[in-house]
Parts: C-alpha cells; structure tokens; sequence
C-alpha cells in the first residue's frame, strides 16, 4: 500500500510531507475541512508528476472523518502510511492558562488532537493489520513535552495525544505497524514563539520520511532544529 493520508493537510508541512512522499511514488489522499484550499493542493501535486487526491473532512466529525479516509483507501487500493497534523488556527483555538483553564477548553482540544487521532487510526488500523504493514504518525508542537503556561489547556491534550502514540507503538511491536509521535520545537515559516528556532517545512517533511523508512523502531522523534 503505496500511500499515505495526511489529515490537516495545508500549504505549508501538509504540502511539503505530500511532496516528499509523492516523489518517492506514493498516492497522496489529502484531507482537511476546506474543499478549495484542498484543491489548491492537489493541483500543484499533480502539476509537479505526482497522484494525489482531496477528501475534506472535519477531525471533528468522526463520521465524516472515518468516510474519508475509507474513501481514500478505496480509490489508492490502501492507505499504507497515516500522518494527523490537523491544525485549528490561532484564531480558534481555546488556549489557556492552568488556573484559566475552562471544561470546555480542555474538551474541545481532546476532542480536535487526541479524539480524531483515534478515530483516523482506527479507520486503517485493521487494514494495516491484515496486510503486516503501516506507518501512523501523529504530529504535535513542543507544548506536548515542554508546555507553555499561556496555552496549558493546548499542551494537555498534546501530551495525551503524545502518551497514547507511544503506547500504540509499544502494542504493536512485531506486527510490521509503526506508530510515532513527532514533535515539532520549531515554526514553520513564522515568527518565533518562546525563542523556538525556525525550521522549512522540507526540512521537517525529510524527518518524516526518514522516520518511516530508516526507524521504524523508534516511537518518537523531536525536532529542536
């Protein structure tokens, strides 16, 4: 299975992930909530040789999400490799502090990283189980190993999401399947946050690879750049 899903893809390390992949001849399903900006994407992919393909969907309609990525499956013949980056923008996520931290923050952070984490692996797992093979990669920010008191209610669900990717890791030793967390200490192209150093996203998209090619033992890398 030739392929991979990468779940909240965008232009900038969805794209470059989908880049790094597809040049090496995987299919590339790219799913996300805005259909256009989708698009976009896969007009450059197929504009530079490589298949690709859009299936929006919201991380947070498990349903939908679920859909996709069996849709997904059925038009590359499998999804070999799943990638879950999904990114709610600062202008909507619930960020706060440890004391300001609300219910209903902590839930909507669970329920965007952790919960759809679950429910993307859980709609490829059995498939990558009867083939003996898979790579699930689950990506967050430096919050989940070193968080920031201004956006505690962030780098809790991080850290869940983090703990529950290396726990699958260790369950499925020996059945050919890889699951791995990454963590990103660095921005994309940004301005810096907390003195993190800036990183390409071709940069990052190589770790990826290398990750899922070269070490497939590991259950775990950080990128501090």
């Amino acid at each position: 299975m030739t392929s991979i899903a990468i779940v909240g893809a965008g232009p900038q390390l969805g794209l470059a992930i989908a880049r790094t992949f597809g040049s090496q001849g995987y299919d590339v399903a790219l799913i996300a909530r805005n259909r256009a900006k989708l698009d976009d994407l896969v007009g450059i992919l197929t504009a530079e040789g490589i298949s690709a393909a859009a299936f929006p969907s919201d991380v947070l309609d498990r349903d939908a999400l679920t859909q996709a990525l069996k849709d997904a499956a059925t038009q590359f013949g499998g999804i070999g490799v799943l990638e879950y980056s999904p990114s709610a923008g600062l202008d909507t996520i619930g960020a706060a502090t440890p004391a300001g931290t609300e219910l209903a923050h902590v839930q909507h952070e669970i329920e965007f990283r952790l919960y759809g984490a679950i429910a993307a692996t859980q709609a490829v797992l059995p498939a990558m189980r009867e083939a003996g093979a898979g790579t699930l990669l689950f990506t967050t920010s430096t919050g989940s190993t070193k968080p920031q008191t201004p956006t505690a209610s962030i780098s809790t669900a991080m850290a869940a999401l983090r703990s529950w990717a290396i726990n699958l890791h260790k369950e499925l030793v020996d059945t050919g399947i890889q699951a791995a967390h990454i963590g990103i200490d660095a921005t994309i192209g940004t301005p810096t946050f907390y003195g993190q150093p800036r990183a390409t996203a071709d940069q990052l998209a190589l770790l990826y690879w290398d990750l899922h090619m070269n070490h497939r033992d590991q259950s775990e890398r950080i990128f501090r750049g």
